[in-house]
């Protein structure tokens, strides 16, 4: 294993996994002047014989790939961590839907982030995974807890259903969408840009949301709608 310029500490060795060839090749340019890149793929048997193979630090998984059962990242998560026990895998996808993110971790992915993120901020996110940490994309919050939590309640749990419907029935439709890009992990810019409203209405529609659901921060609004799974 090399060694960084100037450090003791070894450079992490990495692999790559994306079925789109122009992406793959950027990503792994703009990761080899800092990390090793030890291997790469772009299907779901390859990935497995690759990771098997290298024994990749960190693997960069996209979450769509073909081949395999089409289970995709999730897929190569599942085959591959017997094979490669010590590898930690960090999915890099352009998807941020609840089914995708929550597929990879229950799998077993260190962390989510998406391909709206820059260079640099990919190299710390690989050096945080590498380095035993969780890294999620701040708008993935609420599909992380939810897929930590588990499945949904069971159909014949009705008198909580109940509650929990009456509990969201106080909210305006406004007040509503409010909640849940803020649950997601949004900034009051964000959500003010999304919803074509000033910062000001989006603090006061907060304030609002949790006066009336009797919640402290967006933290525990963030936990209370991922337990309800409305993320």
């Amino acid at each position: 294993m090399s060694e960084q310029d100037g450090s003791s500490r070894p450079r992490v060795r990495i692999a790559v996994v994306d079925d789109h060839e122009m992406f793959r090749a950027g990503v792994i340019a703009t990761l080899a002047p800092t990390f090793d890149v030890v291997g790469q793929a772009a299907d779901v048997e390859s990935s497995v014989m690759m990771i098997a193979d290298t024994q990749p630090d960190v693997v960069l998984l996209d979450v769509h790939v073909p081949g395999g059962a089409g289970g995709g990242g999730a897929e190569i998560l599942t085959k591959s961590r017997p094979l490669s026990p010590d590898s930690a895998f960090l999915a890099l996808s352009v998807s941020d839907s609840a089914q995708d993110v929550g597929a990879v971790i229950r799998a077993g992915a260190r962390g989510y982030v998406t391909k709206t993120i820059t260079g640099n901020e990919l190299i710390h996110s690989i050096e945080q995974v590498a380095d035993g940490y969780a890294v999620f994309s701040p708008k993935l919050a609420g599909f992380v807890l939810s897929a930590f939590q588990g499945a949904p309640p069971a159909a014949d749990d009705g008198a909580d259903r109940q509650v929990h419907d009456s509990e969201l029935d106080r909210l305006s439709t406004r007040e509503q969408e409010v909640m849940r890009l803020i649950a997601r992990g949004y900034t009051y810019k964000e959500v003010a840009a999304e919803l074509f409203i000033s910062v000001k209405t989006v603090e006061t529609h907060v304030s609002s949301v949790l006066r009336k659901l009797q919640l402290s921060n967006r933290n525990e609004l963030t936990l209370w709608a991922a337990d309800r799974h409305i993320v």
